[in-house]
């Protein structure tokens, strides 16, 4: 039951958001923005799985570490090294075909920068500020497509087929344990209050689940 809970947000999200909204095929190279929190840690995973090249970000050498022990290809620390600059040496200057990125901000006109012609951007999350300036200018000439998605507000009948797609594309993956959940570590409800100061000390690596006795 851990594990299950521990499925549903994630999986729904990057399937939704890196294949279905992003259009991620094999031999394309997907940028994965927090590579080992719980989206990112199942984004490695399903990337890979369907023959895709992964390139993560991470803020830390063991995250980075613990990522490509995962699957990721490269592992970037962001906290040390120029993601853009990573991207295109490690693909050699043609750039990530598809982005997923939960951090907006800055990291907006970055990405039109580390993708490729015709890449793909699909935004989850705005952890660096939802209001931007940008130039436009990168998106046009390189003809990139810049998307996002959220899940809560989406009506049932849309996530009856979303769940209805995950159950046919990565249900058996997950019975044959091609891909599982990570994580970190549970909490009772009771210490909900504990398991949030764990997630802001952003320590920890994939999920982190509150158990119901």
């Amino acid at each position: 039951m851990i594990e299950a809970a521990a499925i549903p947000e994630t999986f729904f999200t990057v399937w939704h958001n890196l294949f279905q909204r992003g259009r991620l095929v094999a031999g394309e190279t997907a940028l994965i923005h927090g590579g080992a929190s719980g989206i990112g840690t199942t984004a490695i995973q399903l990337a890979k799985t369907f023959g895709a090249r992964v390139i993560v970000t991470a803020s830390t050498a063991e995250k980075c570490a613990r990522c490509v022990a995962l699957g990721a290809d490269v592992a970037i620390n962001y906290t040390e090294e120029d993601f853009v600059a990573r991207v295109k040496e490690a693909t050699g200057g043609h750039g990530a075909d598809v982005i997923l990125d939960m951090v907006g901000g800055d990291y907006v006109a970055r990405n039109y920068e580390a993708a490729a012609e015709d890449g793909r951007i699909v935004q989850i999350a705005t952890q660096k500020g939802a209001r931007v300036a940008t130039d436009f200018r990168m998106l046009m000439v390189k003809r990139l497509t810049h998307t996002g998605s959220t899940l809560r507000v989406r009506p049932v009948a849309f996530k009856a087929e979303l769940a209805r797609a995950v159950h046919e594309s990565v249900w058996p993956l997950l019975e044959a344990r091609k891909v599982a959940p990570v994580i970190d570590r549970t909490f009772p409800l009771a210490g909900a209050a504990d398991a949030h100061v764990c997630l802001e000390s952003r320590d920890h690596f994939g999920k982190i689940v509150l158990t119901v006795p």
